[in-house]
This record gives structure tokens, C-alpha cells and sequence, in this order.
């Protein structure tokens, strides 16, 4: 049989001891063909490397495509390699995915990819490799439009990816899933990444299972410490009033940008509504009375989040999306407080509207940038902030005055379905978010245990 080997050579593990990770890499020839697997712990090395030397001191046949043992890939499934389904995959979800979740995938397939190439020298750095694949190898819509350099770079990497069936092997899904939840110095990515990364790659190899190339998914089966997260905000990078109108005064006065930008931070603090969703408000979505002290209201029906456009169907910046949460087509109402109504009516009379009849826009009349936002509240913060303040959480992100909006209204009473209703989340997730943010809670909880006391014990002085 061609493409198989006797002569095998296993050699003594490599350590390499960086300065925050250590990798152990199991090194064997196969004929002349030279193979190598790094693992992030000493005993998984030993085991995949102990499997290696076993095979071979039975006599067993290696293949020269894989460089493992003939029987560890032997099944009646059809071969493929990882690029290649990598590929397949992409392809099939880039339909129904959003954009920002077609450049999520991309990124958790190409930090995975590594771990099934063999151990040919490649040609060129780990950070080439990395881009031709996040950007080229795994966008269906900019696949074609790579250059020669990228194009020959993707070639190499299908022609040196292990077949998928490799990953029937506890040792090759763990190095699979490491690789997929580390970041590009080697250190475990952040908790919320890695989970993402890891239902990306659980998706893929279901995949594979549907395309008979696994028998079974092994990803579930590994056993994986949950990095620890938390979605509660931050009570420190809340805002009060009093800020707000400072911050949003500080916003303001930086010329060209500040007029223009100030009712959309506005829109964010008073209205609670996130910033792909302002950025998509248009006048149509407004009702805004003209009497003095009366509420008025928006009704949503769509966001464009800042995805790159790269990744959007249209080749814009932002991509066209429904509300969060939201079955396509479902809107929401949102109140407008008095204050914001007046502060829109002004900006509507001084700038009218953007493109497409959108409140919000930048200089030039286009579409608001992300990068325009940050730069502006970025410097915001500078003026309205004291050194320490300025230090600290407190509003560091525009999203901040969101998490403010919500926790105000919650505060003043207003009830939980309620604020869940206007801010477009569930109230489980409402109340688990802003835990911290409720004020008053604690010292309420205290007094009424102090009362219990207090009774207790006058009813013992009594006796």
C-alpha cells in the first residue's frame, strides 16, 4: 500500500518554557516526513507520545499523510481534510449568520487551525498564516478576491491540514479545543471568548458528524473547566444625573463633531437605548411633542451594528439587522423623557436628518462611525471627569450609559417587566445584569433584620 510506513522514529518530548506558558511538544518521523504536536500540559504530551511508541513497537502501519498509526484513522467514513471542511462549514453558515458572527467563527477556525497542520515548515510567520485565513480562507463573500501571496499561503495550509477524522481521538479534540480558547501569546483567552470559541467548534464538528466524516461529536466529551464570568455591571461606571449633564455639556463643545453627537449620547443615558439602535434611529421612529414637559416616545425596529464590511452582505461598514432579541420584523417602544424630547426637537431644527432620514450622522453626512463615537466620549471624559474619576470605570464606554438609563429607571421604582420591556431584555437577564446597581437594597435588607432584632429582644426585656 502506498502512503504508509514501518520506519518510525518517536524522540524525547520538547519543553519550552516562555515567560507566562510552557509547551510540550511531541516530536516522530514518519519515513523522512518530520510530525510535531504541542500540548499545553506534560501528561497529555506523554500520553499522545506513549500511543505513538505503542504502535510502533506492535508493528503497526503509520500513514504518511497523518503521521498517526493507520488503525487510528481507519473508518468507513469519507476523508477530508480541516481546511477543506473548515471551509464547508463557513460556507454553510455565512447565510443565516449575522456579520458579526461570520467574523466570530472566522476567528475561532483560524486560532483552531493550527492545531491540525503536520509538521511541515511553513512559509511564512504564524500571523500571515493566521490573517489569510481569518480574512481570506474563511469569508465565502472575499474568498476569491485574495492575492497570489494569500491564495498560494491557503493552498499550503489545505495541503498540510490533518483529516478531520484525526479528531476521533480524545488527544487531537483537546489540542483542537486549546488551541481554539487561547490567545496569540498562549495565555487562555477571556471567559467570555472561550465559551464563544467553544460552541463555535461543538457547531463545526456536529457538522462534521451530519457529514459522516465523525461518528460522533467529541467535543462534548471533554472534560473543560468553564472560565469564570460575570454579566453584572459594574456599579462604579455608573453615572448619576448630575454627571450625565456634564458629560453630555462636555460633548458638546468639541467642534465639528460635538453638536452633531450630543443628542446620540443623550438618546443612550435618557432613553436606554444601545448604540447600534441610536445609530439606526430615524424621524420616522420618533414622536416628539411640542408642549413643554411631555413624555414622547421611540419605536424601534432595527439596529446596525459596526461588523466591518468585510463581513456585511452589502460591503458596508455596519450591517442591517433586526432588534436583539427580537423575532425579524418585531419592534419596541421606548420612552422619551421631556428633557430628551426638547434636546431632539433642537437638533432636528439645526441639522434635520442624515442618510436615509437617520437622526444621527457624522460631518461629512455619512453613516456614524464607531471610531467617531470613542474619539469623542474619549475626550468627554477628559473634560467633564476629575483625574481620579477619569481613572476609574466610571462611563468608560458609551454603553455605560445604557447600564446607567436601566439602573436609574430601576431605582425609581419602575418595574422590573417594564424596564425589561423598554430596554429589549428578558427580565431574568435584567435583574442579573444590574444586580449591583440597585441602590438601597442592602441598607433596606439590614434595617428590616435590625427590626426583627429589636423585637426579639424587647420581648425578652418584657419577661
Amino acid at each position: 500500500m502506498k502512503d504508509i510506513t514501518y520506519d518510525v522514529r518517536v524522540y524525547k518530548t520538547e519543553v519550552y518554557k516562555g515567560k507566562k506558558v510552557t509547551t510540550y511538544t511531541v516530536r516522530w518521523k514518519t519515513a523522512d516526513k518530520p510530525w510535531k504536536r504541542p500540548f499545553r500540559r506534560a501528561a497529555q504530551a506523554d500520553t499522545f507520545r506513549g500511543k505513538l511508541q505503542g504502535a510502533a513497537s506492535e508493528g503497526e502501519a503509520f500513514s504518511l499523510l497523518t503521521g498517526e498509526p493507520v488503525s487510528w484513522g481507519r473508518t468507513d467514513s469519507p476523508q477530508m481534510g480541516w481546511y477543506d471542511f473548515a471551509v464547508s462549514y463557513v460556507d454553510m453558515k455565512w447565510k443565516d449568520a449575522s456579520a458579526k458572527h461570520r467574523a466570530g467563527i472566522a476567528y475561532a477556525l483560524s486560532l483552531a487551525t493550527f492545531a491540525m497542520l503536520n509538521g511541515a515548515t511553513r512559509p511564512c510567520s504564524d500571523q500571515e498564516v493566521r490573517t489569510a485565513l481569518r480574512r481570506w480562507g474563511f469569508n465565502t463573500r472575499e474568498r476569491k478576491k485574495c492575492s497570489e501571496r494569500v491564495s498560494g499561503t491557503l493552498a499550503w495550509v489545505a495541503r498540510n491540514s490533518l483529516p478531520v477524522s484525526s479528531l476521533s481521538t480524545p488527544a487531537m479534540a483537546r489540542a483542537l479545543l486549546d488551541a481554539a480558547t487561547s490567545r496569540l501569546d498562549g495565555k487562555r483567552a477571556a471567559a467570555s471568548t472561550s465559551r464563544k470559541h467553544r460552541v463555535i467548534l461543538s457547531n463545526a464538528m456536529a457538522h462534521a458528524v451530519e457529514m459522516k466524516l465523525l461518528s460522533k461529536n467529541p467535543i462534548p466529551d471533554l472534560k473543560w473547566k468553564v472560565p469564570k464570568t460575570t454579566s453584572q455591571v459594574d456599579r462604579r461606571s455608573v453615572i448619576n444625573p448630575e454627571q450625565a449633564r456634564k458629560l453630555l455639556e462636555a460633548v458638546r463643545t468639541q467642534k465639528p463633531s460635538g453638536p452633531l453627537l450630543m443628542p446620540f449620547f443623550a438618546v443612550l443615558y435618557f432613553a436606554g437605548l444601545r448604540p447600534e439602535e441610536a445609530v439606526n434611529l430615524r424621524k420616522d421612529d420618533m414622536i416628539l411633542p411640542d408642549a413643554p414637559d411631555t413624555w414622547g416616545e421611540f419605536y424601534l425596529t432595527g439596529a446596525t451594528p459596526d461588523a466591518g464590511k468585510e463581513w456585511t452582505d452589502s460591503g458596508q461598514q455596519r450591517d442591517e439587522r433586526g432588534l436583539k432579541h427580537r423575532p425579524e420584523g418585531e419592534g419596541r417602544p421606548v420612552p422619551c423623557a421631556p428633557e430628551l424630547v426638547a434636546i431632539l426637537r433642537d437638533h432636528l431644527k439645526s441639522f434635520g436628518t442624515g442618510p436615509d432620514g437617520r437622526v444621527f450622522f457624522g460631518v461629512e453626512g455619512k453613516v456614524l462611525a464607531t471610531s467617531t463615537i470613542n474619539r469623542i466620549w474619549g475626550k468627554a471624559r477628559q473634560l467633564a471627569l476629575s483625574p481620579e474619576e477619569y481613572a476609574s470605570p466610571l462611563a468608560r464606554r458609551p454603553y455605560d450609559l445604557r447600564h446607567a438609563c436601566l439602573s436609574t429607571w430601576l431605582n425609581a421604582g419602575v418595574s422590573p417587566k417594564q424596564v425589561a420591556e423598554w430596554a429589549g431584555n428578558s427580565v431574568e437577564v435584567l435583574l442579573r445584569t444590574y444586580a449591583k446597581c440597585l441602590v438601597g437594597q442592602d441598607e433596606i435588607s439590614m434595617r428590616r433584620i435590625s427590626e426583627v432584632l429589636g423585637q426579639g429582644h424587647s420581648a425578652q426585656s418584657a419577661i
